[in-house]
Formats: C-alpha cells, structure tokens, sequence
C-alpha cells in the first residue's frame, strides 16, 4: 500500500532538517561584537547599536536553534514586531553560534567564534586558542545594551529562544546574570521567552518517572542537572542557584502540537527522555516541578500556543508569542 502523499512529504522534510544541521550554513550574520579585545561574535541586527538611540524603548534578543540559522530568527522576530506595531521602539539582535565548518566554507578569520557541534546551548567554551562561553556573548550584549548614552529609554530586555535557541535562554537564567546590577542600576528590566526547547536543567534528581541511574548515570549532568557546571558558572549552591531563578520573569511558550516523540531535531538522550516522551510534555512537567516546590508562587508563567508544533515562526508571530515578546510595560 502506497503511504499518503502528506506523510511521504512529510517524511521528507525531517531528512532535510536533520541533513541541514550537519552542512555549513548558507548565511553568516554580518554583525560583530568585539569581545575581550580580539574575539568577534557574529550576531544580525534590525538596526544600528553603535549610535545613540533615544527611540528604543525594548530590545529583543532571540535565539537560534540547531540549523544556526540566526537570519530567520530575525526575520521572525521581525515580523512578530510588525504585527505588534512595536518595531519604531524595538531594537532586534539575532546571535549566531557558529560550527568550525561555518568558518571553513565562508572562509572566516580565525578571530570569529566557533563552537564545536551544539556545545554553545550549555554554555560551553568556543574553539580556539582563546575560549569564550557563549553564555559570555550574551553578558557582553547585555553590557552593550546597558550604555545609558546609546540607550538612554531602554526601558526592557526580552531574552528569547526556540527550540535549541530556547535551551541556552533557560540555562542562561539559571546561571547567569553577570550583568543583573548593571542592568538593575540603568532600570533595565530583564525577560525571558522559552520557547519549545528539547529539554531543561534540573534543580535536583526528581524527574517526571522514577530514572535507571544504572542504565542513565549522566541525567542529573549539566545539561539537565547541577551536576559538572560549566566553567562559567559561579559557585553557587543550588539552593542559590533555585532561590534567584524563580524569580526571574520567564515565559515558558509550549506548541500544543509539538508532541512528536520521534522529531528528528528532539533531544532523545536519556536525560532528555527522563523529563518527558516530547517537548509539550517536558515543559508542562518542568513547570509543575517548579510549582510544586514553590507553592508560595512563582514570576512565571506556562502558555500554550493552539495549533503550532515545532516552528519558530508560528510561536513567535502566534497572538501568544506577541504577547510575551511585547508585553506593556
């Protein structure tokens, strides 16, 4: 019996996803952003951030999944504002976690950041003789944006992420905050967007079903646990590390239709299997792991977008994802 057309097409579509996270990408971001003196990060602006800007009154900071394809993300966000009628107050960077391949096939100079395969959604160091986490980019982007003589109005920071993009968004806000007194001092407020990602870190060993640490010895590791932080990270106990989280601002945004368990982008790990059969599931079941050990309430909350899977595009242009990236201040 021959298969329906839609599920041939179908089929045909993961191969190409999944084909294209393992080729060079077809477009580099052409801005950069000088860190500790030699090092560039690659990153897609709507506009310029080298001069002052009384107009902008909220950045939005958005980023990519596995195909690193940071152009689209903007393009996204882009429209997400139009549709908003908020892009004359909005300042939109897209940054760019490029593969050593990235680098060969545009031939770029070596002070360009690279990363090796996915490491940079953990914050992990860049290749290179000068290692840099990709947690620091984003520290020196929020350093950036807190320049009262280039944004003197900069009222809020959105920080937001789909899919692979969204797990860096939902590590960063575990771990990092360098930058939160600055930011505070400027009275700059700070969001988190966390869109769809395939999985998220842990505050402790409780997971939705009880783990064979036998068989899964690394589900509590960093990424999915406090377990072997990263070198950025500060030594924070995680009590510490729980007690700042909840009260960051995030919103958790969850496709109602993301529900594939074998989506060929999914994390399929056996930590990532521990917290739920697809992403739907994992986030409700992190947020009500959240809720139950802080029943006292938590700055968060969980929205599901009606009729959206796995698509950047649709969460971030959905009436839902407007209302997160944009919400009054």
């Amino acid at each position: 019996m021959m298969k329906p057309l839609s599920i041939l097409l179908l089929g045909t579509l993961l191969s190409v996803t999944a084909h294209a996270a393992d080729q060079a990408v077809k477009s580099i971001s052409p801005d950069r952003l000088l860190i500790n003196g030699t090092s560039q990060a690659t990153l897609g602006l709507s506009q310029s951030w080298t001069r002052p800007s009384p107009q902008i009154e909220r950045v939005i900071i958005v980023f990519h999944g596995r195909l690193r394809n940071a152009q689209t993300y903007l393009r996204s966000v882009e429209r997400a504002a139009n549709q908003s009628r908020q892009r004359p107050k909005t300042l939109l960077i897209a940054p760019q976690f490029l593969d050593e391949k990235d680098i060969i096939a545009h031939h770029l100079p070596d002070t360009v950041l690279r990363w090796h395969a996915n490491d940079w959604m953990a914050g992990d160091k860049s290749l290179g003789a000068k290692p840099i986490s990709s947690f620091v980019v984003i520290d020196h982007i929020l350093k950036r944006l807190s320049d009262s003589k280039l944004f003197p109005n900069l009222k809020e920071i959105v920080i937001a992420g789909h899919s692979g993009g969204a797990q860096v968004v939902q590590r960063y806000a575990m771990i990092g905050g360098k930058e939160d007194a600055l930011l505070k001092k400027e009275g700059i407020k700070l969001r988190y967007v966390i869109a769809n990602p395939s999985s998220y870190a842990y505050f402790d060993a409780q997971r939705p079903s009880p783990v064979d640490t036998t068989t899964c010895p690394t589900f509590d590791t960093w990424k999915y646990g406090l377990n072997k932080l990263p070198a950025y990270a500060d030594k924070e106990t995680p009590a510490e590390l729980e007690a700042a989280y909840v009260k960051r601002d995030i919103t958790y945004l969850l496709g109602e239709r993301d529900i594939d368990p074998n989506h060929p982008a999914l994390d399929k790990d056996c930590g990532a299997q521990a917290q739920g059969p697809f992403r739907l599931a994992r986030g409700k079941n992190y947020f009500e792991y959240l809720s139950k050990r802080h029943p006292e309430g938590l700055n968060q909350r969980l929205v599901e977008v009606p009729n959206v899977g796995h698509n950047g595009d649709e969460m971030f242009t959905s009436p839902e994802g407007q209302a997160a990236l944009f919400r009054p201040f």
